[in-house]
């Protein structure tokens, strides 16, 4: 009979899945390495370089003395301030800059939310496809994700109705993400009013994410949840960050907004588990956050211009469907008529085998549906240069013609 030193890795920690999208992005890098032509669709990272009067900010930062000591757990004062300012600017929700955490990326942001709204065995509804982080986040946290499916046939959002229909007696928290990753979905004011709602009315919690909140096209009537719904501030946790708006993915910038109560709890935890963010990003995610957004209007342009084309392209393929997204950078299109077919000789039954099988011999990186609960479907970021864009996809057009 076993003990307990006999399991190398904990059963929580090793229950964790790796990071798909990341995976998936790490192989094509390594391939490139090789020296072979991968075009890669996987990583959700803006290919622009981050704007140059925010590096700029940063070497001036490097040379300050005070950014090489500690500094509060929660985020710099200042930064903290910003972000309430630029909240207010940009979505309307006036926030006090004690009611905002700043933290190592929106990941960790996230994980702090979980981790400090739920008790073990609480159920948090996951509309899918979702995110690869969300579930791996509310189960470390003690959690239970329940899963609302919403398809190409609705747009990928999800309904009242199907939330009620999940809603049990152990449901604490929705989480809500418009624009979405993976399919870009964007909710209308109209629909997150409606759901907004019905939070109220079961007395839930709920997680926003609005990492892709200067992302939204076609004009689309949208806002943030807590704006057209005041009525959940004292119940709702915004998360956001510098990542995507900034093309500052690497710098690991993210923040948390949320009740006084809950915002201290999450600081408690931060201070054990990394302390302060870099000095040096925080730096520079306060510039990001203070400047215009000339340049976010540049890469939305670049962003609106590759979408038109890759869903153009990807519907030219017989055996896929791709709804126009409305939001975020991605392309989720729906190829199960690609699927139960044999081609080279390999029979291809799951978009996880589609994948491999894209890669392999097309030398196109994309990541399978699997990895945000719904098989059948490929995920394709368009945030890569134009002409990499029109190459990818006229490959997978000359592999399955």
């Amino acid at each position: 009979m076993s003990s307990p030193r006999d399991r190398r890795v904990s059963r929580r920690i090793g229950a964790i899945a790796e990071s798909a999208t990341l995976k998936v992005d790490a192989k094509a890098k390594a391939l490139k390495a090789e020296g072979r032509p991968v075009i890669g669709f996987g990583a959700g990272e803006p290919d622009f370089p981050t704007p140059n009067y925010i590096v700029e900010a940063a070497v001036e930062a490097c040379r300050d003395p005070k950014n090489h000591r500690y500094t509060p757990a929660g985020g710099l004062p200042e930064l903290k301030k910003a972000i309430a300012d630029k909240t207010l600017r940009d979505s309307g929700y006036a926030v006090e800059p004690s009611q905002v955490i700043v933290t190592n990326g929106g990941k960790q942001a996230i994980y702090e939310a979980f981790a400090a709204m739920i008790d073990p065995g609480d159920e948090v509804i996951v509309p899918a496809p979702y995110w690869t982080t969300y579930p791996e986040a509310i189960q470390l946290a003690g959690g239970v994700p329940v899963l609302v499916l919403a398809d190409e046939t609705q747009g990928y959002k999800v309904t009242v109705e199907q939330l009620e229909a999940a809603r049990t007696d152990k449901t604490k928290v929705l989480l809500f993400v418009s624009p979405s990753n993976p399919t870009g979905a964007v909710y209308t004011s109209d629909e997150i009013r409606a759901i907004g709602r019905w939070v109220e009315d079961n007395d839930l919690w709920a997680l926003t994410d609005e990492i892709y909140e200067h992302l939204v096209y076609d004009g689309v009537d949208t806002g943030s949840l807590p704006v057209l719904c005041p009525y959940l501030r004292d119940n709702c946790v915004v998360v956001n960050g510098v990542a995507k708006t900034y093309a500052m993915t690497g710098w690991r910038v993210g923040w948390m907004i949320g009740p006084q109560d809950l915002v201290s709890a999450s600081a408690n935890l931060q201070s054990h588990a990394t302390s302060n963010v870099a000095n040096v990003s925080q730096r520079a995610a306060l510039a990001a956050v203070t400047g215009d957004l000339s340049a976010v209007a540049a890469m939305k342009t670049a962003f609106d211009r590759r979408r038109k084309t890759i869903v153009s392209m990807l519907n030219e393929i017989e055996g896929v469907y791709c709804p126009m997204p409305e939001g975020a950078f991605y392309a989720y299109p729906q190829v199960k008529g690609l699927l139960g077919k044999t081609y080279d000789g390999r029979l291809i039954e799951s978009s996880a085998e589609l994948a491999e099988y894209i890669l392999d011999t097309a030398e196109v990186a994309v990541v399978p549906g699997e990895a945000f609960g719904t098989p059948g479907y490929l995920r394709l970021s368009y945030a890569l240069g134009d002409d990499d864009l029109v190459e990818g996809i006229t490959r997978l057009q000359k592999l399955f013609a």
